[in-house]
């Protein structure tokens, strides 16, 4: 699997991500540190 894919993700672990992401951009966090944040939790 390369690196940054995220097909292997189970649906619930996508929908974490996903609200982990929003979390972080709502505190102000750019989008795409917001989202390698949320990954890297969900991991």
């Amino acid at each position: 699997m390369p690196r940054g894919d995220k097909s292997a993700y189970t649906d619930k672990q996508k929908r974490k991500a996903e609200h982990i992401e929003e979390g972080y951009e709502d505190r102000g966090v750019s989008h795409g540190e917001a989202e390698r944040r949320a990954w890297a939790t969900v991991n």
